[in-house]
């Protein structure tokens, strides 16, 4: 009935059998940023958030949350990541978040890659709330992927 992957025959919703594919090294690398007010940037820079380490618990949640993708996003596979990297990057007025994600496997990370990058950016947003509550979440994308039978792709 349909092209697309995540159908059977009949229209139904239905995970892709990936037992067939080959186990390649396959990464993903995702972005997003926050923009917030020049008070809960200084906080968060300084360590001055009442909450604690910002950063330090975004890291940890979107590591987390890398590893629970599956339990989050309809049909993904259930995976054995090998490496899950969450870094910041301090901008004019804002943090841009980056989220690695890579295993051996035969199935691609691009979920858990922007998974992770997204609830890192909403407990920044957690965190820093009570400073600012209009903070901007944007940008959640893929950067880049590799591995597989569809190979290397990278953003423009």
């Amino acid at each position: 009935m349909s092209k697309l992957t995540h159908l059977d025959e009949a229209g139904n919703a239905a995970m892709v059998d990936i037992s067939a594919k080959a186990a390649t090294v396959r990464e993903a690398v995702a972005e997003g940023r926050i923009a917030m007010s020049a008070e809960a940037l200084t906080a968060i820079r300084e360590g001055a958030v009442k909450k604690g380490d910002v950063l330090a618990t975004a890291r940890i949640a979107g590591i987390m949350a890398a590893k629970k993708t599956s339990e989050l996003i309809p049909l993904c596979h259930p995976l054995a990541l090998s490496k899950v990297a969450v870094d910041f990057e301090f901008e004019e007025k804002g943090i841009r978040v980056t989220a690695l994600a890579r295993l051996t496997g035969q199935t691609g990370v691009e979920m858990e890659a922007m998974t992770a990058a997204s609830v890192a950016l909403l407990t920044i947003y957690d965190m820093a709330k009570a400073l600012d509550k209009g903070m901007v979440i944007s940008g959640v994308r893929l950067l880049s992927k590799s591995g597989g039978k569809s190979g290397d792709w990278h953003a423009e």
